[in-house]
């Protein structure tokens, strides 16, 4: 697993989800982030260096979608950027674990600025993330 650059702050990300043990079985076996603190009502993960905490509510947002190349980009989401080869096995990982993506794996935006791989899923509680890859990291931001 990476962590960020040590000379960059960490993000602190809480989210509620319905079911702590199906959210420990997303995050922890399927995610493969090792858990931290917890109580009755929320678990900490470090999310690759990051405080990602998954808090117990029945209370959620409807989300949203926005069309971006052709597809309906649930919003809100997170998610993390991966090197492409961590990307590929991660979305090995989860097609073993039979997750339904809301975004099959691709390559989007192919030979234009910000070409990445990125794909969709929702946890348990019906979060959405994003994982992506740029080949190029410093077309990340680019215009």
């Amino acid at each position: 697993m990476t962590t960020p650059d040590s000379r960059l702050p960490r993000f602190h990300l809480a989210i509620p989800v319905d079911d702590l043990a199906a959210a420990r079985r997303f995050y922890g076996d399927v995610l493969d982030l090792p858990e931290g603190r917890s109580s009755d009502t929320w678990v900490d993960w470090n999310l690759h260096g990051h405080q990602f905490v998954t808090h117990l509510s029945p209370h959620r947002p409807e989300p949203v979608r926005n069309a971006v190349d052709g597809h309906d980009v649930p919003v809100p989401h997170f998610g993390l950027l991966l090197t492409p080869p961590e990307f590929h096995a991660l979305a090995d990982r989860l097609r073993a674990a039979g997750t339904a993506f809301v975004i099959e794996p691709y390559l989007r935006f192919e030979g234009l600025p910000g070409e990445q791989w990125t794909m969709f899923l929702l946890d348990p509680s019906g979060n959405a993330l994003e994982f992506k890859a740029f080949a190029d990291d410093g077309q990340v931001f680019a215009a």
